[in-house]
């Protein structure tokens, strides 16, 4: 481990440039991910709900240990994700995937609390094997549910819209029979993205209104991700009052909830360094020792454009209007894409080789997400503790991209 000494910091400062630390670094804030970690549990314990955290979204197994400290389990979407939920969180994970197959379906089986299938054709296809294993291991059951679509969302971007028409996601109310067949216990539904508790009142209406009939003979209704119950503006208490609201109307359900960004939303950051600095027709980008196509691809996908600590985020075409002395700049990443590029943003200085760069809030469905597309490194993963040290969890070198060619 290595340590940033706070005391050696300005109070102007406090380490926010992260001098010292090799880049490109994630930095995962241990204070800053505690804080989001007694919230999720305050409204667990005041919903009387279980909240757990979607892999899908943080995997970072080396601070399960802090994890642990406040939720007992986790959801995963694949036997690998299933696999890190009993391997190494100590539990058996929650697992949903749009399609199981035969080779990895007694994995998921032995790794998994919980089963909740795609379809009632992944149903009828495999079902018989939880029966068989239920039977063999009555101690280590497994609770089998049935994704189901309430055809309906609040997402505006369609890439990222489980319920947008000709989904490929759950079942809608006019393809469940009357009576659910043998060993479907719960629901699962899920249709939300960074998205408010208001959104979820919306999404309960739907769903009580499409499903309602057949809600009071389950044990469980798993509401799924997106809940951004840490984001500054999220309501919390009146999530609380919803999910308690639906537990007196259903006593006979346990609910769940499993986002993945509300754990590590606003936990840190991810830190670059400017390589180059390249002008065309009268844009200035900064080139940099990230990319935005392997280490922050949400930011082309969704898109966004992410904050960067000590500079002014502009209009995306400000760049194009800039004058040398507005230290106006688009950020490139080191890759070979033509669209590995962003933005606008304003620095109060010319960027120059060996500046730093640092992309805010940058740890959830990035460090999951990274591809080593033409041979580029991941940027290192560490934790910054609570007393200071820098504890690096790992750091990728060229066999990383050997292994993972062939």
């Amino acid at each position: 481990m290595s340590s940033i000494n706070r005391n050696l910091c300005g109070m102007k400062t406090d380490c926010l440039a992260y001098e010292g630390v090799p880049t490109p670094c994630y930095i995962v804030e241990e204070d800053l991910l505690r804080k989001n970690l007694t919230l999720i549990r305050d409204v667990a314990q005041r919903a009387g709900v279980e909240i757990i955290l979607a892999f899908k979204a943080f995997a970072l197994w080396k601070s399960f240990p802090v994890f642990r400290e406040y939720i007992h389990h986790t959801t995963a979407s694949s036997l690998n994700e299933a696999r890190l939920a009993a391997e190494e969180f100590g539990s058996k994970a929650h697992t949903y995937s749009p399609a199981y197959t035969e080779r990895d379906f007694g994995g998921i089986l032995s790794c998994s609390s919980h089963i909740t299938f795609n379809s009632m054709s992944q149903y009828a296809r495999f079902y018989p094997s939880v029966e068989a294993y239920n039977r063999l291991r009555p101690d280590e059951s497994v609770s089998c549910g049935i994704r189901v679509n309430p055809e309906y969302s609040e997402i505006e971007v369609e890439l990222y819209d489980p319920c947008a028409p000709g989904s490929r996601f759950g079942v809608t109310a006019s393809q469940l029979p009357e009576d659910l067949p043998p060993g479907i216990e719960g629901f699962h539904c899920h249709c939300h993205c960074e998205s408010s508790s208001e959104a979820l009142e919306h999404t309960l209406q739907h769903l009580e209104e499409k499903f309602g009939a057949w809600l009071p003979r389950l044990k469980w209704l798993n509401l799924g991700g997106g809940h951004l119950m840490t984001r500054k503006d999220y309501d919390t208490g009146h999530l609380v009052a919803l999910l308690r609201a639906l537990k007196t109307r259903y006593p006979n359900l346990e609910v769940i909830l499993e986002p993945g960004s509300a754990f590590a939303w606003q936990t840190g950051p991810l830190v670059a360094s400017v390589v180059d600095v390249v002008e065309d027709r009268g844009i200035r980008t900064a080139i940099l020792d990230v990319s935005f196509t392997c280490h922050m691809p949400d930011c082309l996908e969704m898109p966004y454009q992410p904050a960067v600590r000590n500079a002014e985020t502009l209009d995306a075409d400000a760049v194009k209007k800039a004058v040398p002395e507005d230290n106006i700049y688009r950020l490139g990443g080191n890759s070979c894409l033509s669209g590995d590029f962003m933005g606008s943003w304003r620095f109060d200085h010319p960027l120059t080789p060996g500046d730093r760069i640092i992309f805010e809030d940058m740890i959830h469905y990035t460090t999951v997400k990274t591809n080593m597309f033409n041979g580029i490194a991941h940027p290192d993963i560490a934790m910054l503790h609570s007393d200071g040290i820098l504890e690096y969890y790992r750091k990728f070198d060229y066999s990383d991209y050997r292994s993972r060619m062939c």
